[in-house]
This record gives C-alpha cells, structure tokens and sequence, in this order.
C-alpha cells in the first residue's frame, strides 16, 4: 500500500516496522546543542546523585561512588558505576574510588544474577571519546547482563534492540535486590 496523504495516513500499515522511541530526543537535542557530554558544568553523571535514586535511576550509593541503570542501555538491567567525583580516567581515579568501583561491581553481578537469572555479563570502560565514551569527561564501567537466549535478528538485522522492562521496573528490582549497608 502506498500513503499519498500523510495527514489520513496514520496507522495505516506500510512496508516499515517501527519501534517509537521518543524518549531519545533528549539525547539528541541535547547532542546538536553539545550538551550532556560529561563537562563538568553539565555532566549527567554529577547531576544524577543530586536527585532522587527513582529520578535518577540510581539503584546504589557508596562512599565514593554510586551504581545506576543506562538510560539508554544495550540489555535490560545495564549498569553503570561512577565515581562522584568528575575524573575522565580510570588512571586518574584513586584507590579509594577504584577499590569501590570494584565492590559495587562485583554486587552488581550478584545482585543481577538474583534477580534477572542471567548467564553472563559484559564489563568494561570506554576510555576517551575516541574510545566510544558517550559521556567521556566522567569516568564510568558498563554492567552487561547477557542471557544464552538474548542474541537474536533484531539487533543485527534490524539494528533495533527490543527491550522487555521499563526502566522504573527494572530499577525497582534491582535496587530491592541490594544488600543493605552494614
């Protein structure tokens, strides 16, 4: 079917599936106008921790750094754990900050593994813009759950990831499965 009028088009079924996202224009206003991308005077990781843990996705904090759900994440459960303090690299970080990143990582798994039953996980940093960093001037590891059954034709396909939790859900869950502080 072809649609001549987009006005009286709407819903009408073409050759396109289509996955809304419009919670994404955020991201992208915010990328044209060189916004949200980790200087320190509008870094989305500085900003989180001055709000609420629901508003701001945070599912722990620690002393010297804090755990919250990628807004925009590749699995459902996709954490990331950053350090308070506005530091780029992992180099530049200190013990105490490396040492809790560390800590908070390792409950992270535990803790997705409880709750979500996953099979593995990817870890890792993204050191530098040119490295991938999305928000390269605040320092922050990438929390992966993977199940044996999430790899499929959709991402490589399509190139769209289907997500089965809404953020608040899967913050939620995660964050009632946290140890309570000693």
């Amino acid at each position: 079917m072809v649609i001549r009028d987009a006005a009286t088009g709407a819903a009408v079924p073409d050759a396109f599936q289509r996955l809304w996202n419009p919670h994404r224009m955020a991201y992208i206003d915010a990328g044209r106008e060189g916004r949200g991308r980790g200087h320190e005077d509008d870094c989305p990781f500085c900003e989180a921790p001055r709000k609420s843990d629901e508003d701001a996705l945070i599912v722990a904090r620690g002393e010297h750094a804090y755990v919250l759900l990628n807004l925009f994440p590749y699995n459902n459960g996709h954490l990331l754990v950053c350090p308070y303090r506005h530091v780029p690299l992992y180099d530049e970080a200190t013990v105490e900050e490396i040492r809790e990143i560390a800590e908070l990582t390792q409950t992270a798994m535990r803790v997705l593994r409880a709750v979500s039953h996953c099979d593995g996980f990817n870890i890792g940093m993204n050191q530098g813009e040119i490295a991938g960093a999305g928000v390269a001037a605040h320092l922050h590891q990438h929390i992966v759950p993977r199940w044996a059954s999430d790899s499929n034709f959709f991402p490589i396909i399509a190139r769209t990831k289907s997500m089965s939790q809404m953020l608040g859900d899967t913050r939620r869950l995660v964050a009632d499965g946290w140890p309570a502080a000693d």
